[in-house]
């Protein structure tokens, strides 16, 4: 039944396995949002916003609850004390969002009083989260000194930890020196990951929509660059996506001309079995939501309450590389998918609450 706060319009969505999915609307600013909560067994909800032109409903839905189940498992593998949710703003596809929008998305966020915290996804920006937390408390990576900044920085740097992992588990050494990594998407987090790989002696080769982003690319880094349509098949050791969800399915994975994937997007297998396809390959798969973690790890030290410190974090985010490690392991030991395996510790870790959050989110700001 639907529930109306001033202008802001709320309709709540029964989705079997989630605690909580709703559909916002305040059509006086053109707000159309939803938020999903999948789980809080370890603690309450942390994701992102993603603001993103969807063709239709459905396809928000679908990404938005993709989104969620991810960030459970995230916060489960990396032990965080936070739960699974995740929020999508609809956008009129020129990337508008205007104060009166993002004030308004503050109030739905303040309306889940705590159970759902929030922070910066593809296509909102620091600046725009300052703009939400002008009016929610429930907001961190925020650019101020009691808060954690830009995530970007930590989620590259988890997924050079991760690269280090695969190439340590395929060629017994954690350099990527001379090694030829293809990019999937150059935003602020694929840039940033060219830029360690680059400086460590990696070959890169890179694509994206933005050409300005790919010319960067190429004088910045001597990269090679292709197509979109190009990158998923051209030959490398490592692919590593950093763009959109679903990339890894039936259409994509016969022709892909790598080693191992190993890249910082979230949901990049469309389905279970497409990591089964990947093991029958024999490419191996540094699963995305322990890959990418380091961003939620890095937020996650600014709510606890001692608050923010970078030390704490990187240290976190170094273990990143030992996690991969062990599930390449363990998933060679008993012959199984890597994301199989990922799954099963996720799941584990819920089940048994190991990491479960014992003292209150602090919100230092």
């Amino acid at each position: 039944m639907a529930q109306t706060t001033s202008t802001l319009t709320f309709r709540d969505l029964e989705i079997d396995d989630y605690e909580k999915v709703v559909e916002i609307r305040n059509e006086e600013v053109g707000l159309h949002a939803i938020i999903a909560i999948h789980n809080t067994a370890l603690g309450p909800a942390l994701g992102g916003i993603r603001a993103y032109p969807y063709k239709t409903f459905d396809d928000a839905l679908t990404d938005v609850l993709r989104l969620s189940k991810g960030m459970t498992y995230k916060s489960a593998v990396s032990e965080t004390g936070t739960g699974g949710g995740k929020s999508v703003i609809i956008t009129d596809g020129k990337g508008h969002k205007t104060d009166l929008l993002l004030y308004a998305f503050a109030e739905a966020v303040n309306a889940f009083e705590g159970n759902y915290i929030c922070a910066e996804d593809i296509g909102m920006s620091v600046a725009d989260l300052e703009i939400v937390a002008q009016k929610t408390r429930y907001a961190v990576g925020l650019p101020h000194p009691k808060s954690s900044g830009d995530p970007s920085p930590f989620t590259s740097r988890g997924g050079y930890r991760g690269i280090q992992a695969v190439c340590q588990k395929l060629w017994g050494t954690d350099s990527v020196k001379g090694r030829t990594i293809a990019i999937q998407g150059l935003g602020s987090v694929g840039m940033k990951l060219a830029s360690y790989l680059f400086w460590e002696g990696a070959k890169l080769i890179v694509a994206d929509i933005d050409k300005t982003r790919t010319e960067q690319a190429a004088k910045l880094f001597g990269a090679k660059v292709v197509s979109s349509s190009e990158i998923l098949s051209v030959e490398c050791d490592i692919l590593s996506p950093c763009a959109m969800g679903g990339i890894l399915n039936p259409q994509t994975i016969p022709s892909l001309r790598c080693e191992a994937v190993a890249g910082l997007a979230n949901n990049q297998l469309l389905t279970d079995e497409d990591g089964v396809e990947l093991q029958n390959r024999g490419i191996l798969y540094a699963p995305d939501y322990v890959i990418n973690a380091g961003g939620l790890m890095n937020v996650c030290i600014e709510i606890e309450d001692k608050g923010y410190n970078p030390v704490i974090a990187r240290t976190h985010i170094d273990r990143i590389y030992d996690l991969l490690l062990n599930i390449f392991n363990e998933a060679e030991m008993k012959n199984r998918p890597t994301s199989q395996v990922a799954a099963e510790i996720a799941e584990s870790n819920l089940k048994t609450m190991k990491g479960k959050r014992s003292k209150n989110v602090v919100f230092h700001h």
